[in-house]
């Protein structure tokens, strides 16, 4: 397991940064993820780490070695194309095994080596067939073989998925990471899909205009953002702006359009400042607006002296149930529209145009400043 680490990475493309000061540790054996918008720079940084661009500051150490002016065929890397870059006019086997032809192995070691390479992606009896043959999930594992099968510290995957239609590419999710671990291989994978970086991430870097704004898990990521681009970029959120009150039960108190909100900071805070709430739609309950306020310790709340629910009215404008979860839009003062995820709804909603209440807890209300 060969961790990797950059420091003070700059890639200027003429006046435009592509990476300003980028610094990062990827574990060994760490799946690690570069996730951001188009443009943000991930793709860039990965091909800095792969040799593929030359930055013009910073420094690259894989293990033990600087590799920051390392050819690429002499780094212990292997990449993942998000095209596949298979050679349409040889076999599968020939392809999985063109790296270790080009680094002279013998014809004995590089059959053997291809066997295992290809029964790893449970492609071994395909090793016949042309590119054109296969399915697209298929070409994605020959890819893969094909990296593999150099035995790399790093492999790096650059979009791999984005050419499957869904169902596949949830499948190739479970099978890399399941690879990736089997074998304690770092990797470093690009994708500006917040739910494949969800689900399959050890920790993720979020990205944008060539600098990373918050590292963390999967659950830090979506449960403490640490500001609004991150908030907003990883999952699904709402907005409702305000300016800080003062604390209340152990939360800071935001005074809204909508009334006062209780919320756990990110960040300093400091009463008289502006703020804004980060709430996800499935954490909020909705109901009627003459309904009994939830008390503390109902309802998930937390128990015995948890803090009650914040509670919110407003007006439902849509509502699509969809089997298992029901989605909503309500109207709140100040002319804000929150959304509203409920799971597994047993009982009808309100109809358009009626009032309703809108409760959530204080520790998933985050405050933003």
């Amino acid at each position: 397991m060969t961790p990797v680490q950059i420091r003070n990475l700059v890639k200027r493309y003429g006046d435009v940064y592509a990476l300003n000061d980028v610094s990062l540790d990827v574990e060994g054996g760490e799946l690690f993820f570069l996730l951001g918008p188009s443009g943000c720079g991930k793709t860039t940084l990965l091909r800095c780490i792969a040799g593929f661009v030359t930055p013009d500051a910073g420094s690259i150490q894989l293990g033990e070695q600087d590799i920051t002016n390392t050819p690429p065929n002499q780094r212990d890397t292997a990449m993942v194309f998000q095209n596949y870059a298979l050679w349409p006019h040889m076999t599968v086997a020939d392809n999985v095994g063109f790296g270790l032809e080009v680094k002279k192995v013998s014809a004995a070691e590089r059959r053997q080596r291809i066997r295992e390479a290809l029964a790893l992606v449970q492609m071994e009896s395909l090793g016949g067939r042309k590119p054109n043959q296969l399915s697209g999930g298929q070409q994605q594992r020959v890819a893969l073989a094909r990296a593999l099968i150099v035995k790399p510290k790093c492999l790096l995957l650059d979009e791999p998925l984005s050419n499957l239609d869904a169902k596949l590419r949830l499948h190739m999710r479970r099978v890399i990471r399941k690879l990736c671990k089997q074998l304690n291989l770092t990797t470093i994978y690009v994708t500006h899909d917040q739910k494949e970086a969800l689900s399959m991430a050890d920790r993720i870097a979020v990205l944008r205009d060539g600098k990373i704004e918050q590292i963390g898990t999967p659950i830090e990521l979506y449960n403490r953002p640490g500001n609004r681009f991150v908030a907003e970029f990883v999952g699904e959120t709402n907005f409702i702006e305000g300016r800080v009150a003062g604390r209340e039960d152990g939360f800071w108190v935001v005074q809204s359009a909508a009334g006062a909100i209780r919320g756990m900071p990110v960040g300093t805070v400091a009463t008289g400042a502006t703020a804004t709430i980060s709430v996800r739609p499935e954490a909020i309950r909705i109901g009627h607006a003459d309904a009994k306020p939830d008390t503390p310790g109902e309802r998930g709340q937390g128990g015995r002296g948890a803090a009650p629910a914040n509670r919110i009215e407003g007006t439902l404008l849509d509502m699509v149930y969809l089997g298992e979860s029901a989605q909503y839009e309500v109207r709140i003062a100040g002319d804000s529209i929150v959304k509203v995820m409920e799971q597994n709804p047993k009982t009808a909603p309100p109809e358009p145009g009626k009032k309703v209440s809108l409760e959530f807890n204080p520790a998933e209300a985050i405050l933003l400043t």
